[in-house]
């Protein structure tokens, strides 16, 4: 089990920043938080080694890029068991067309996020990754119309509660 770090104010406030933003340079990080440039680096560092920022992303949209589908995907499992729910969980996560995926509570065991070009790919999707796995009891798929929020994690703070 991964050891949990110990965050203080500056630690909260460096990750509110490089949500919003993760190339900011250490200096203009340092002079919004009250810290010398190398404890800003040193922060930073451990905040990634200890596995709290685990990827420097880009936040893509796809709207601008490409003419994609977007769908909401539950899944129904036909019966839980950690070895069978990894196995799907693993299988899923290998698919490209599978951009986001959680496990949750309720009568869904997954949620899929689906970006496919058409819905031809999306019928190959199916027939491939869902259809005929017997761990899959059913499945509903929910098309996105209009995306009206983007998702940002810029933009989603947990609580320090």
């Amino acid at each position: 089990m991964q050891e949990t770090l110990t965050l203080d104010d500056f630690d909260h406030r460096l990750l509110d920043l490089v949500r919003q933003n993760n190339l900011t340079p250490a200096r203009v990080l340092a002079e919004q938080v009250g810290l010398s440039e190398s404890a800003v680096s040193r922060r930073l560092r451990r905040l990634r080694e200890g596995g709290i920022i685990v990827a420097d992303v880009a936040v893509v949209d796809r709207g601008r890029l490409e003419k994609a589908l977007t769908m909401h995907v539950l899944v129904e499992m036909e019966r839980e068991g950690t070895a069978v729910i990894d196995a799907l969980i693993d299988k899923l996560k290998a698919r490209k067309e599978v951009h986001g995926m959680w496990y949750i509570t309720g009568h869904v065991d997954l949620i899929l996020y689906v970006v496919v070009p058409d819905m031809q790919a999306y019928d190959v999707f199916t027939r491939e990754a869902l259809n005929d796995d017997a761990r899959v009891r059913n499945f509903t798929t929910l098309l996105t119309i209009r995306e009206v929020m983007p998702f940002d994690p810029s933009q989603r703070v947990v609580s320090r509660g």
